[in-house]
């Protein structure tokens, strides 16, 4: 409830949060603005409701159909010109005369009809309106599913933020360290302590900091814009992060990760409401061997001057009975067709499970994997700082060269960086398991 509270607060209070100047949001809000604004969720909203309606418009197949009809026609054929008098109650005596009959002069007739027809027996509206009904039910579960990719991408794109700005404090980090070894080259230069290639090398690698400074302005930029693009901004606009995203303690064995992916995954769900249409498709090509039972009534209006006129009126009713005896075999072929669907729609399902399945178990070992990445690129940064402490130093005594100081350094920027990208694996690899289980969004907003 707080994560729908936060997010209803932040569409009324900052409608225009991608607009204007850059602002900074935290994970559940950024969250919240992607589910509402992001195209792609937009769209799958629009294909549910789509299919809803269509499910609907199946149902109204059990009403009444009532149509109203006005037909204008003239003919001076003996048939159509003797039914059009007695439908307008004109007919008289004289026009049983046998030239009258055979070659009558021609006339005019308006007809107004109101007709109704009522379906009794029909089993392919039941079968019908069930295959409506789950493929509406089947989008419905793919919109929840783009939710959760929506979702999960906003999250990564957030990391990518929160990652190019650690990036970019290091390259900082990195620029200030080459300055100060370039001050120290020239000190000692110009005490004579020191060589003018030293010097030249110091330079070229603080050119060589300041290019990376660049890329890493770049990206930071690049991933602001990412991050507002996934939330449903416009291409070009920017969107800061506020707080950065910690690691948790991860609750879930693996048997019961799996257990959760089979009972939540959006994309099997929707998979078994495929193979429930196929079955209800296979009923309908069944349903092609039932006859079909209608009642039907109208009340009608001819007249032979004027549209809606009423120079005679009547009505009629009855029932009928259609039954198709034989088709050609297109009945049974049809049902072979639906089975056959149906059985794939079995299987695409099956191999769906196996590869959830596959997909979370291989997210847990890539966790643990990512886990261990980490640690040791923490140790390596620890050793890099340290061996960097005592390189150091034994330059300021005379005891190592420019080369060995400066490659110290660059494997000190090299395990900085290193580290950034391992905890960027890291919480991305956790959140993969909860998307792969098909949860994300239920661990992600508690």
């Amino acid at each position: 409830m707080k994560f729908f509270a936060a997010g209803l607060l932040i569409l009324l209070l900052v409608p225009n949060v991608l607009l204007g100047a850059e602002r900074s949001v935290a994970l559940d809000e950024v969250l919240i603005l992607a589910l509402e604004r992001n195209h792609l969720v937009s769209g799958a909203a629009y294909e549910k409701q789509a299919a809803e309606e269509g499910a609907a418009a199946s149902r109204s197949r059990y009403l009444p159909r009532i149509t109203f009809d006005e037909a204008f026609s003239a003919s001076d054929l003996p048939t159509r010109v003797f039914m059009m008098k007695l439908d307008q109650g004109r007919f008289t005596a004289n026009d049983f005369a046998i030239g009258n009959l055979n070659t009558p002069s021609s006339t005019t007739d308006f007809r107004t009809s109101l007709s109704l027809e009522q379906p009794l027996f029909d089993l392919g509206i039941g079968y019908g309106r069930e295959m409506a009904q789950r493929e509406a039910e089947r989008m419905g579960e793919r919109f929840e599913g783009r939710r959760e990719d929506v979702g999960f991408a906003v999250y990564a794109a957030y990391l990518g933020v929160q990652r190019a700005k650690a990036v970019l404090a290091a390259a900082e980090k990195d620029v200030a360290e080459a300055r100060e070894h370039l001050r120290v080259a020239k000190v000692r230069n110009e005490q004579g302590a020191g060589l003018k290639s030293d010097e030249l090398r110091a330079r070229t690698f603080l050119s060589e900091m300041e290019e990376r400074n660049i890329t890493a302005l770049n990206d930071l930029k690049l991933a602001k814009m990412r991050l507002a693009l996934a939330v449903g901004g416009d291409a070009g606009d920017s969107l800061d992060i506020r707080g950065d995203v910690t690691a948790e303690a991860f609750r879930l064995d693996e048997a019961e990760v799996v257990g959760t992916a089979v009972a939540n995954r959006r994309d099997l769900k929707g998979a078994e409401k495929g193979v429930e249409r196929a079955e209800a498709a296979v009923g309908l090509a069944r349903s092609a061997w039932f006859p079909t039972v209608y009642g039907g009534a109208s009340v009608q209006m001819n007249d032979r001057d004027v549209p809606f006129g009423h120079d005679n009126d009547g009505w009629s009713a009855g029932v009928n009975l259609r039954w198709e005896i034989f088709d050609g075999l297109g009945r049974s072929h049809n049902s072979a067709r639906a089975r056959a669907e149906r059985d794939a729609a079995n299987q695409y399902r099956e191999q769906l499970r196996k590869e959830i399945e596959l997909q979370v178990r291989e997210s847990i070992l890539r966790r643990a994997e990512a886990g261990k990445r980490l640690e040791v690129a923490r140790h390596a940064l620890l050793a890099a700082e340290e061996g960097t402490r005592l390189v150091n130093k034994r330059f300021a005594n005379g005891l190592a060269t420019m080369v060995e100081l400066l490659d110290a350094q660059s494997s000190l920027n090299r395990a900085r960086t290193g580290l950034v990208e391992r905890e960027t694996d890291h919480l991305l690899a956790t959140a993969r398991i909860y998307h792969a289980a098909g949860i994300f969004l239920k661990e992600m907003t508690q």
